[in-house]
């Protein structure tokens, strides 16, 4: 029986993935390069700080590390504040609710940076239903190692078959499956194509899901 929900948060929780791509290409014209779009769907599901050093790897960028990391981060929070139209994911909030009601403890792990999923969880109020919340930023792999979903699992107080995963990116799937975890696959239409084929479950409408039927997954 699952007992826990585990949710990745940008492209499943929150309609981050349009703004996020345009908070990038308003970076990538700042850096001078063109980034196709083969190139940053990679990038999705990855932290923030692996997607610097792919992008240093890939480009020739004069700014450190560091340095490309706080402008990431300057373009992002310019975007995400002036947003007037971003919103959940159609569907979620009722989800989240009514697993936290059922007594299913919930758990983010995101690759997002702490600063990032404060901003998101204060802006639409989340706090209350999630026991626990686990960046990417605090691993040195980012997705698809498994890393950050086992530490979700630890954090859960369950076992690995009481747990379960929604994620949307092709790395997340694969790291939630290299975790030996069941995951639901959520393709929304609003970001780039990823590939879901690994997914236990794939949904396009979180009004597929409910208390009922998420309990039983995973269940021979």
């Amino acid at each position: 029986m699952i007992r826990c929900v585990i949710f990745d948060m940008d492209g499943v929780v929150v309609n981050t993935e349009p703004l996020s791509h345009a908070a990038g290409r308003e970076l990538y014209k700042y850096l001078g390069i063109n980034v196709p779009d083969e190139v940053y769907s990679s990038f999705v599901g990855n932290s923030d700080k692996m997607i610097v050093a792919k992008l240093k790897d890939l480009y020739d960028i004069k700014l450190t590390h560091e340095e490309l990391l706080e402008e990431k981060y300057k373009y992002f929070f310019s975007a995400f504040d002036n947003a007037t139209d971003l919103d959940l994911m159609p569907g979620v909030r009722i989800l989240i609710q009514e697993l936290h009601s059922k007594g299913i403890k919930l758990i983010l792990a995101s690759s997002s940076s702490k600063r990032k999923i404060e901003a998101v969880f204060s802006r639409f109020g989340l706090h209350e239903f999630f026991d626990a919340k686990v960046s990417g930023e605090d691993f040195e792999e980012s997705k698809p190692n498994p890393a950050i979903f086992n530490e979700a699992v630890r954090m859960s107080g369950f076992s690995k078959e009481e747990c379960l995963v929604i994620e949307d990116s092709t790395n997340g799937i694969k790291a939630a499956k290299a975790a030996g975890l069941y995951c639901i696959a959520y393709e929304s239409g609003y970001g780039l194509p990823q590939d879901t084929s690994e997914a236990d479950k794939v949904i396009t409408d979180f009004a597929e899901l409910d208390y009922n039927t998420i309990v039983t997954f995973g269940m021979a």
